[in-house]
């Protein structure tokens, strides 16, 4: 078997709002590794480090990826972190598809295979998308009425979990608020009382429509510091929410607001490397650790899910990209024994289904695990082709 890599491209295409990004890499006895990352979750130019490392990957042998993954950790170890982490996480899952294929196995099974048969997932963004990028997935929600009707669709729909970010409310219209992603610019990053009130009102009527079957996760990202995630936590104690989804470069910080919370708290979800989770899970902040696999790669987000089962906390896959991830991060969910919940988005794009050559199918809430070599997903280069990229633009 010749499981040299050949060469290594990057491939992208119009996603709405972002772009969707390819790795393709291919094997001189032809074989074809896939993997998805992203440039739109504040990281520009891993497409850019992707083919400067390139030269570093050719010559190299698909069913040694971890050789390969550690020389090219090496090699950027100044700034192996962030985007060079991202784009080293997307050759390696790229190696890991091609290794699978070549052996004929699905990705778990390199994973050390499947401990479930399938994986429950939450709806997320439930209320998000259709907020804050309606123009883009075709539904819009503008007030509380709509949020009931969205909770009983999920429910309808079979599906047992879903997740809201905040929302403010102005004169009776709801709209996005991110101020930790600088939309808008609030650098105090307070809760106020006007969005504690409407955050439980919220959160209230997704209750309403989804009955008490249906678990509510709330995701409070960056958007405010210590003191502002304590008041929220206040504020939502009583819903019964799944957990709290906290965001904080602060180890003690998250530990002090666990310690504090009658909610479980989740976080992490932007952290590369098992070095960056140690001091979190050392600090005791988290009762679910979230691994993105697709920055980290999936065998190094293997090896955080292994770290994190030391410290009895579980792990949930950030997975908000499109269904090539999905597939990827599948494959790691069903690996890993601490596995919680899996992350996706229902709402998706017009064209989405139409870029790649396999969609997932939901059943009661739940994905069954593929048994397709690789990933068994892959982009339709075709597909790509007729939806040309924004351009690395974010709106």
């Amino acid at each position: 078997m010749v499981d040299t890599v050949r060469s290594i491209e990057v491939l992208r295409c119009d996603a709405g709002w972002r772009d969707y990004c390819f790795v393709k890499l291919t094997t001189d006895d032809g074989v074809v590794g896939w993997s998805e990352f992203d440039e739109g979750f504040g990281s520009p130019a891993v497409g850019t480090i992707v083919e400067q490392l390139a030269g570093k990957v050719r010559g190299q042998r698909v069913s040694q990826h971890q050789r390969c993954v550690h020389q090219l950790y090496f090699a950027t170890r100044p700034g192996a972190g962030s985007a060079v982490g991202q784009a080293i996480g997307a050759i390696e899952n790229a190696l890991l598809d091609a290794h699978a294929k070549a052996l004929g196995v699905p990705c778990h099974q390199l994973f050390g295979g499947s401990t479930r048969d399938r994986v429950r997932v939450y709806w997320s963004h439930a209320p998000t998308w259709r907020i804050a990028r309606a123009e883009v997935y075709g539904k819009r929600i503008t007030d509380r009425a709509g949020l009931v009707e969205l909770g009983a669709e999920v429910r309808e729909q079979g599906y047992t979990a879903l997740k809201t970010n905040v929302f403010r409310e102005v004169d009776g219209r709801i709209t996005g608020w991110v101020p930790g992603f600088g939309r808008p610019h609030l650098p105090e990053l307070v809760a106020d009382r006007t969005l504690l009130r409407t955050l439980g009102d919220h959160l209230t009527a997704l209750r309403e429509g989804a009955g008490d079957d249906v678990d509510i996760l709330l995701d409070l990202n960056f958007n405010f510091r210590t003191g502002g995630y304590l008041e929220v936590l206040r504020a939502v104690e009583d819903l019964g929410l799944f957990w709290v989804e906290i965001d904080t470069d602060s180890p003690a910080a998250l530990a002090h607001l666990r310690s504090r919370s009658r909610c479980r708290i989740s976080g992490c979800e932007t952290l590369i490397g098992p070095a960056a989770f140690a001091p979190f899970l050392a600090a005791e902040s988290l009762d679910v650790a979230i691994v993105d696999g697709v920055w980290n790669g999936m065998w190094q987000a293997l090896g955080i899910a292994t770290m994190a089962n030391a410290h009895q906390v579980s792990v949930a896959p950030h997975n908000f990209y499109g269904h090539l991830s999905t597939f990827m991060n599948l494959h790691w969910a069903a690996a890993v024994p601490n596995l919680e919940i899996m992350e996706v988005d229902v709402d998706r794009l017009p064209w989405d289904d139409e870029l790649f050559t396999a969609v997932p199918e939901f059943v009661d809430g739940h994905l069954a695990v593929p048994d397709t070599p690789g990933w068994g997903c892959e982009p339709d280069e075709r597909a790509l082709a007729a939806h040309p990229p924004r351009g690395g633009r974010v709106g």
